[in-house]
C-alpha cells in the first residue's frame, strides 16, 4: 500500500502521538491538533474503533468540544459492515480533522483496512485534512504498522510482526508508549526488515507533527527516540534464525525532545530553539 497521491497544493499534517497524552492541564497536544483543524471552525471526526470502552468516543467529543471546536462527533465503526453506513461517511468527509483514538491497532486494521473509510482517510489526508492517532491510532497511521512484539532493547528475529497499516505515509515506522515500555529493540527489528523508513518511538504524552514537507517538529513532555538506519552498513538479519539477536552496524539515533525537528527527506535533525539567559 503507497500514500495516495497528493491532491492539493499541500497534504495535510500527520500526528502520531505516543498515548497518554495530556487531557486534564495544559492539553497541549489535543489543543494544537484541534487549532491546525481549523480552532473554533473544526470540525473533527473522531474513531474510536480501536478501543473496547463504550465511552471512549463520548470522551473524546467532550475533550474536543472543551477546546471550542465546531463540531467533534465519534463515528464508532465496530464491525465491517459499518463501514458502509451513508450517514458516516458524510461526516467523515465533512471532516477538517480526524483522530484515531488508543486500544488495539489490529481492530482498526481488521475492522477499517481495505474498506471505503481507510481509502477516505487517506484521501483526505492526501488532500488537506490533518490525521492524528493516539497509541493505537498513531501505529497505523504509516505504510508499515507494528503490530505486536516483544519489549526489550535488543533486536531478535521474530521480535516484532508487521501489518499493513493505513499509509498516510511510508517513511517512516512507528512504535508508541516507548520508553514507558521498553520497546527500542522491537522497533530496531521492524527497521532490520524494512531499512527505508526511519523509526519514530514516542514516548506517551509526546507527538510528532509532521508537516506536509515532511518536516517532523516534537511536543509533549517526553521525548521520540528517532532512529535512522539510512547509513546501515551490515545486518544479520536474513542469516538469524528464531530469537537470535540481530548486528546492526551503521544505526543513527536521535533523541529529540519538545521543540526538536527533523527533516525527513534531508535527515537531519535540529535541538529546541533555546534563548541565552545573560549574567546577573
Amino acid at each position: 500500500m503507497s500514500p495516495a497521491r497528493v491532491t492539493s497544493d499541500a497534504r495535510g499534517w500527520i500526528i502520531p502521538i505516543g498515548g497518554a497524552e495530556d487531557k486534564i492541564s495544559a492539553v497541549e497536544i489535543l489543543r494544537r491538533f484541534a487549532e491546525l483543524a481549523g480552532g473554533e471552525k473544526a470540525r473533527i471526526a473522531i474513531i474510536p474503533t480501536a478501543s473496547t470502552q463504550g465511552d471512549t468516543g463520548a470522551r473524546y467529543e467532550n475533550l474536543f468540544r472543551g477546546l471550542k471546536v465546531a463540531d467533534a462527533t465519534a463515528l464508532p465503526y465496530l464491525q465491517r459492515s459499518d463501514a458502509t453506513r451513508p450517514e458516516w461517511m458524510t461526516m467523515l468527509q465533512e471532516a477538517t480533522g480526524i483522530f484515531l483514538t488508543g486500544g488495539n491497532q489490529l481492530r482498526l486494521s481488521t475492522i477499517l483496512g481495505g474498506t471505503e473509510v481507510a481509502r477516505t482517510i487517506r484521501r483526505l489526508n492526501a488532500g488537506g485534512v490533518h490525521v492524528a492517532g493516539t497509541s493505537a491510532g498513531a501505529a497505523i497511521l504509516c505504510e508499515h504498522m507494528i503490530a505486536f512484539g516483544k519489549e526489550g532493547s535488543t533486536p531478535h528475529a521474530g521480535a516484532v510482526s508487521l501489518a499493513p497499516g493505513f499509509g498516510m505515509t511510508n517513511r517512516v515506522v512507528i512504535d508508541q508508549h516507548f520508553r514507558q515500555r521498553d520497546r527500542l529493540g522491537r522497533l530496531l527489528s521492524a527497521l532490520a526488515y524494512n531499512p527505508f523508513a526511519i523509526g519514530l518511538g514516542l514516548d506517551e504524552d509526546t507527538a510528532a507533527f509532521i508537516d506536509p514537507d515532511d518536516s517532523l517538529e516534537v511536543v509533549g513532555s517526553g521525548a521520540i527516540t528517532l532512529v535512522d538506519v539510512s547509513k546501515l552498513t551490515h545486518s544479520s538479519m536474513a542469516q538469524a534464525s528464531e530469537a537470535d539477536p540481530i548486528c546492526m552496524i551503521g544505526v543513527q539515533l536521535h533523541i529529540l525532545t519538545n521543540g526538536s525537528t527533523y527533516d525527513m527527506r534531508s535527515r537531519t535533525a535540529k535541538p529546541p530553539l533555546t534563548i541565552e539567559k545573560e549574567a546577573p
